[in-house]
């Protein structure tokens, strides 16, 4: 029997990873209702990665068996590989297809996804940025953290005010994502990404972590000091944030 879900603080959630997608996937749902009846777009945030995988197949479960609609959803997600193309298996965009939007109603022209092939980085970049701010702002952000703190891709050192950019990603990024492509010399060297001002501009944000890997940098990013040494840190200023956590990643 799986263990309930403790309030542990203001902003934190800690239980099972099915209860903990249902509790997330509650927050979209009844933010899709809620605009819709007021006859307005929904502006989601969406990241990729392991962590979401299991809410995302709730969200689809939920428009398969419930009817929830996503015709009145924008996306745009964190981040993306450069260099890779949309047509490649590891990109974030097929990624998000191939885990989400192929199994829901979202019209395609309402996914936003950084350019992973471009001329110009910090033109392709400002697009991304404007493009949000034209879209009204990001009303729900989902996250994941990095082993070092990063979100995004906006690794160490990335200031609280940095926007959507090129990155170089750091070396403990490449290594964990080495698995995924075969070898750590096919992963990308850099990376396009919502910076952490852009992150912190959404009206809530909900941070997703599952692992005892996750353990110790979620309590640096929660409760440790605030600075560019663990950019999820910068959450702790944030008024609307909430960490869903499984038991394994919060220690309990």
């Amino acid at each position: 029997m799986s263990k309930k879900i403790q309030i542990v603080s203001k902003t934190a959630q800690v239980g099972e990873v099915e209860e903990l997608c249902r509790a997330v996937a509650d927050e979209v749902e009844a933010l899709i209702k809620e605009k819709e009846a007021e006859g307005k777009k929904v502006i989601l945030g969406l990241a990729t990665g392991s962590t979401p995988l299991p809410f995302y197949r709730e969200l689809i479960r939920r428009h398969r068996e419930e009817g929830l609609s996503f015709e009145n959803v924008m996306s745009f997600n964190l981040d993306e590989y450069e260099g890779l193309g949309r047509d490649h298996e590891r990109s974030y965009w097929a990624e998000m297809w191939r885990n989400l939007f192929d199994h829901v109603d979202i019209d395609p022209s309402n996914v936003s996804v950084p350019l992973s092939i471009f001329e110009d980085a910090g033109e392709a970049a400002l697009e991304y940025e404007n493009a949000i701010k034209e879209a009204g702002g990001i009303d729900w952000q989902l996250l994941g953290i990095g082993g070092e703190g990063h979100i995004g891709f906006n690794e160490k050192g990335s200031q609280v005010d940095s926007r959507t950019r090129r990155i170089k990603l750091a070396r403990k990024t490449t290594m964990d994502a080495a698995p995924s492509f075969g070898g750590e010399a096919n992963v990308p060297t850099h990376a396009i990404t919502m910076g952490v001002g852009t992150i912190l501009e959404a009206h809530r944000i909900v941070l997703m972590a599952r692992g005892e890997s996750k353990r110790e940098i979620v309590n640096r990013a929660m409760s440790g000091e605030v600075g560019p040494e663990v950019p999820a840190s910068f959450l702790q200023n944030h008024g609307n944030v909430g960490w869903f956590l499984d038991n394994d990643a919060a220690g309990s």
